[in-house]
């Protein structure tokens, strides 16, 4: 069975299958603590800029604008592209699985970040 790439929210409980288990969010989220999260790494430099995060507002209908441009922020990264190593490499081996703690499970960063490194990956 061949890895990927998942996301859920941070909220819900951990599951062996969720292989690698990274938070993408800028902003810790409320109500978790550290030492409860189960997570591997905490990839903030990765998460969309304060600036197109505040513009989004978790409003659907601004959530296209939003995803071109966090994929823009993304391509243009560093950081970004480390990550991506990361995930690759990581992928060899288990599942990565995206953790965020938008109440919207459909329009969130984790989904954009999910479908630029699936792209990327390819």
């Amino acid at each position: 069975m061949p890895f990927s790439i998942r996301r859920k929210r941070i909220y819900d409980p951990a599951e062996p299958d969720d292989g690698v288990r990274i938070l993408v969010d800028r902003l810790w989220p409320r109500g978790i603590r550290r030492e409860d999260a189960q997570i591997e790494e905490w990839c903030r430099d990765i998460a969309p800029s304060s600036a197109i995060r505040k513009v989004f507002s978790h409003e659907a209908d601004r959530f296209p604008a939003f995803a071109a441009a966090y994929r823009e922020e993304l391509d243009a990264s560093e950081a970004a592209a480390a990550f991506l190593a990361r995930c690759r490499g990581w992928l060899g081996q288990t599942n990565v699985t995206f953790l965020y703690a938008a109440k919207d499970t459909v329009h969130n960063n984790a989904a954009v970040l999910q479908a630029w490194a699936d792209d990327a990956l390819k």
